[in-house]
């Protein structure tokens, strides 16, 4: 790993986008934007089966976002998460997909995110999320099913109207 800033490690894959200023366009500020700011940006949605209590929920949340700070180099206060809950008419999730055989507390995790990570922060993130909730709410690792979304930074709009990133 590169150091970008004093304290702070940047993935060489971030760099990469960093350099390429096609890729990296300009920040709201008319800079190119730091390693970082390319990196930002995560909206999670959690959907699981109704019923859970707001602890459970919340405790989802937090480990979700946990993971993304330890594994996806996102920062802290970067947190937009939408947690629904489905009745079983409306949460349809195959049990035996894979060969991985889910139970009725299934929990689908979609992460929509700036494009650039590495599949091994993927992966670690994968595993971050599935053994932090294994911990902390006994949810078994196999119903935690996770999709990552990659889009360019230009498809976001944190507001105005505008394309903050673009």
């Amino acid at each position: 790993m590169t150091a970008n800033e004093p304290g702070e490690f940047v993935s060489p894959a971030c760099l990469a986008h960093e350099m390429d200023d096609a890729y990296m366009g300009r920040s709201p500020t008319g800079t190119a934007p730091s390693t970082q700011e390319a990196m930002l940006m995560p909206l999670v949605r959690i959907d699981l089966a109704r019923g859970k209590t707001e602890h459970y929920r919340r405790t989802v949340g937090d480990v979700v976002y946990d993971a993304m700070i330890a594994t996806l180099n996102v920062p802290a206060n970067d947190r937009f998460q939408i947690i629904a809950e489905h009745s079983d008419n409306d949460f349809i999730i195959d049990k035996s997909y894979l060969g991985v055989e889910r139970s009725d507390d299934v929990i689908v995790i979609q992460v929509t995110l700036n494009a650039g990570r590495s599949v091994e922060l993927k992966r670690a993130f994968y595993k971050a999320v599935a053994d932090g909730l294994h911990q902390s709410l006994g949810l078994r690792r196999e119903d935690v099913f996770i999709g990552l979304i990659e889009t360019a930074k230009e498809n976001w709009s944190f507001g105005n109207g505008e394309a903050q990133y673009a």
